[in-house]
């Protein structure tokens, strides 16, 4: 017990106090044992008389008690006051090499040591945030690529099927000039599109951040652009698209383009899953638009129910290379921007329901 304490006493003292008090009590001691030495060469000299043969080994005797002296203090300093806290720099610093920062590391002393591993605690605990951060940064840019490259597949493909489509009648003549006119315009949104999603994939670290850019849109011309896109993707993978609408003739407030990821991961995720068909219903109930997807498969599985709007959540779709499990993660955050929510379910009659609602604005004509 006062060996405990002491220990904690000590511990109190800077390495200086620590040192002026190993100092000093070495030097009694040293002095306390060349005494004793001094008093044994007496002796002799009084046993033996003669003296001149005891002055060697006595000056030895006494060089070697102070070089005992200054290396017993020497240890007992460093086991004191020194061991201890480099042990624990030295297994941090192994730690930080190894890229391992979640640790934590203290030293019960209130010495130059103590603050010394507590400013390296310091440091170590910011290197940490640093990295995390970093690390999010990248994970958040990883999943950001992810998503571009996920959602640039449909506008190229309908790119895609309306150049072919162009290139088959147009020089037979087979196709009018109206529609011809109708393709290119598709063509040119889509292309717009591409370029303004590409700019905003350059400028910002994660999808939250991608802008809200709301403008005047009638809501038939929106719905025939979201229509094409379907029936694209539609044919490319055999399936059969039906729409069906229920609103009037008006004009909105909307973005376009986030409007049509939300629509073509929602139709994308709806293929993937039908046997046959996939049918879309347009609504617009007060300041809401409101587009359901539905599918004749087998449904969502309740694990599914919970879990399909999670990044990178894939269930157990096979084709894990067509298939990143963004779609419906890339719905939900857009709905969230766009002041609505996404809902997801089965039917009443069997296959998966997605329901978007997108927050719009009415325009009074």
């Amino acid at each position: 017990m006062a060996k405990h304490m002491n220990g904690r006493l000590f511990k109190r003292f800077t390495l200086r106090q620590s040192f002026i008090l190993l100092s000093a009590a070495t030097v009694i001691a040293v002095l306390a044992v060349v005494t004793m030495e001094f008093a044994w060469a007496e002796k002799l000299r009084q046993r033996f008389g003669e003296s001149d043969w005891i002055l060697p080994p006595l000056v030895a005797m006494v060089m070697l008690t102070v070089a005992a002296g200054i290396v017993a203090m020497a240890i007992l300093f460093y086991r004191w006051k020194l061991k201890r806290p480099l042990q624990i720099l030295k297994q941090a610093s192994e730690k930080i090499s190894a890229n391992d920062l979640d640790f934590r590391i203290s030293y019960d002393s209130r010495d130059e040591m103590g603050e010394l591993i507590e400013a390296f605690e310091n440091m170590r605990s910011t290197l940490e945030k640093n990295v995390r951060t970093l690390w999010r940064s990248v994970e958040e840019r990883k999943k950001l690529n992810a998503i571009f490259a996920h959602d640039l597949r449909t506008p190229l493909s309908v790119l895609k099927g309306n150049i072919e489509l162009l290139a088959a009648y147009l020089p037979e003549k087979k196709l009018s000039e109206e529609k011809a006119l109708e393709l290119i315009h598709t063509m040119n949104l889509h292309i717009v599109r591409l370029e303004s999603y590409a700019e905003a994939m350059n400028s910002i670290q994660k999808l939250e951040d991608l802008p809200v850019r709301r403008t005047s849109m009638d809501i038939i011309t929106l719905t025939t652009l979201l229509n094409d896109s379907a029936k694209q993707m539609a044919r490319q993978s055999g399936k059969t698209f039906v729409a069906s609408m229920e609103y009037d003739h008006t004009q909105i407030n909307v973005d376009p383009y986030i409007v049509m990821q939300i629509f073509e991961n929602m139709v994308a995720n709806g293929i993937r899953y039908a046997s046959s068909q996939v049918n879309v219903h347009y609504d617009i109930q007060k300041s809401f638009m409101i587009i359901n997807v539905t599918d004749d498969g087998q449904g969502f599985s309740k694990d599914a129910l919970g879990k399909a709007v999670l990044p990178f959540y894939r269930g157990e779709v096979w084709d894990a290379s067509e298939h990143r499990g963004l779609g419906l993660y890339v719905c939900k955050v857009f709905c969230d921007k766009h002041d609505g929510s996404l809902l997801i379910e089965n039917g009443p009659h069997g296959g998966g329901s997605v329901t978007a609602s997108i927050g719009i604005e009415r325009v009074d004509k």
